[in-house]
């Protein structure tokens, strides 16, 4: 920020997708202790689907101010605007297969659409007392609100063609508060160094939602859904509550470094929350929540040789839930337990390097959306992730770079009193692999072009928590080729190379998100 910086950008591609950015900065006093920074960017794009257009507003100025040797202060603002449908995707016919229509069919109505707007107003401010003690805080106030109608398949019909669509209305705002510390503090006992993190965090959060749905329920043909006529009833109330949440954390943790190979981590959090719950339809009916929790975290690594590292770890989490389900009952704060050893090698020194982990992650009390109602959710009782993954990154050759990983999950359900104990977890393939490469020319007339290519395979995954269906695996090939030279950059990115059809995700019967087919976009960037 304190040296003059500023980039032009502009990126367009198929299905009418324009976006143009700016990226400024420089120092504001003479001396350069006073700087800024400005990101703006405006999105507008079609879609592949029928009747999704998006459009997108940023704005997020920052400003620095380095008070003295010793201590920075900064203050960032960011105001974002997001216009779009609501779009579910296709739906499950009778015989658990995704319906035979195009990937292209919006099925609801099209003329409905979301807003939301967000400003947010960060102001950071690290101090250094002396060169083993800082300290760092960020004071963080969000407003937001999201206002819009939409409309959405909410029953199948029995025929598999004709299907019943719900409308709704929603307004809601939200006001959050977060207030946190971290001390730094770097000591030794003996020969033995430590890093202490002591920090507080506090966060308050108001919202207020109201909705209303058509009691009307017509019906869309999902082979001719532009022929849909929306209901004409006026809409009833369905929902206005206000939540306050209030949560207070305090955690500690001591990394160790008891020889020049062996590092150990040691730390826990302890956090306390508060929500209160308002029904207004109910007579200002109110349900409250309390509860607490200690969060425990150890780690160590070991390195038997320098290009080898050796880890393991365990944790906890507490993650405070608001809201309330469609009973106007409040949820339950989700806990998770995770275990992790792994080992980590430079294949070649400064370049290449390698991560092999095996894993086991239990959470609780999972949030999901509920299928009957999309304007609420509903939890799970206890789901359990545990696999293997296969990291590989670095350049093999100058201007020669690989990523590339694997990995093997296996999620199910562990624990519930409606979903069947052992099912799959949804969206969660066995097999995951992706790879790409690309080379950048070093010498010569054509340096800085450079070439990039990669494949990417998802397996078969669970089309819902019941494993009502399942969704096929898919492999999709992207490319790109790109040219800089001193301010100038200029790329052509291409997805899904060889147009394949696929499912990129399935939340359930009637949410099945459709893969893009073949893609490409450009972009141009000066800096100057």
């Amino acid at each position: 920020m304190r040296e003059p910086f500023y980039e032009v950008a502009f990126t367009a591609g198929n299905f009418d997708f324009y976006r143009p950015t700016l990226d400024f900065s420089g120092p504001l006093t003479d001396n350069g202790n006073v700087a800024y920074r400005l990101n703006v960017a405006y999105e507008n794009a079609g879609s592949f689907r029928d009747s999704v257009d998006t459009e997108r507003f940023l704005v997020a100025p920052t400003l620095s101010w380095q008070i003295g040797d010793d201590t920075e202060l900064s203050l960032e603002f960011s105001y974002l605007d997001d216009s779009r449908p609501r779009d579910r995707g296709l739906v499950v016919l009778s015989d658990n297969e995704v319906a035979d229509i195009p990937f292209s069919s919006f099925l609801a109505n099209p003329e409905l659409q979301e807003d939301f707007e967000e400003t947010r107003t960060e102001l950071y401010l690290d101090h250094r007392f002396n060169s083993n003690l800082s300290l760092s805080s960020v004071l963080r106030y969000t407003t937001a609100n999201e206002s819009g109608a939409t409309s959405e398949i909410v029953a199948e019909s029995g025929d598999d063609r004709n299907f019943f669509v719900g409308t709704g209305r929603t307004e809601q705002s939200y006001e959050t508060l977060t207030f946190q510390n971290d001390l730094i503090a770097k000591f030794n006992t003996g020969s033995i160094e430590h890093t202490l993190l002591f920090g507080l965090e506090y966060a308050r959060e108001s919202n207020e939602f109201e909705s209303e749905d058509n009691p009307e329920f017509p019906t869309i043909d999902i082979f001719n859904p532009s022929a849909f006529e929306p209901p004409t009833a006026p809409f009833e109330p369905a929902s206005d509550r206000d939540t306050e949440d209030e949560s207070f954390g305090i955690y500690l943790q001591n990394q160790i470094a008891i020889l020049d190979n062996l590092q150990l981590l040691l730390g826990g959090r302890f956090d306390t929350f508060n929500s209160e719950i308002t029904n207004n339809l109910a007579d200002g009916e109110t349900s409250e929540t309390e509860a607490d929790a200690f969060s425990p975290r150890v780690g160590i690594v070991y390195q038997p040789i320098e290009p080898v590292s050796l880890y393991a770890s365990y944790s906890r989490s507490f993650t405070p839930v608001s809201g309330t389900d469609i009973n106007n009952e409040p949820f339950d704060p989700q806990r998770g337990t995770g275990f992790e050893i792994g080992v980590k090698t430079e294949i070649i020194k400064d370049r290449l390097s390698s991560t092999l982990a095996l894993y086991d992650t239990t959470l609780t009390n999972i949030l999901t959306e509920d299928p009957n109602d999309s304007d609420f959710s509903v939890q799970t009782g206890e789901q359990n992730s545990q696999g293997i993954e296969l990291d590989l990154t670095g350049e093999i050759l100058p201007g020669w770079n690989i990523f590339a990983g694997y990995a093997y999950t296996d999620g199910s359900v562990t624990e519930d009193n409606v979903i069947p104990v052992g099912n799959r977890i949804n969206n969660v393939p066995e097999h995951n692999f992706n790879f790409w490469t690309t080379y950048s020319i070093q010498r010569g007339s054509l340096a800085g072009l450079g070439f990039g290519a990669g494949v990417f395979y998802i397996g078969e995954r669970a089309g819902d928590l019941d494993n009502s269906f399942f969704v096929d695996g898919y492999t999709r090939v992207d490319a790109a080729i790109y040219y800089e030279k001193e301010n100038y950059r200029a790329a052509l990115n291409f997805k899904n190379l060889f147009d394949a059809e696929f499912i990129e995700s399935a939340e359930n019967r009637r949410r099945i998100a459709p893969g893009a087919p073949f893609t490409v976009q450009g972009t141009v960037s000066v800096e100057f």
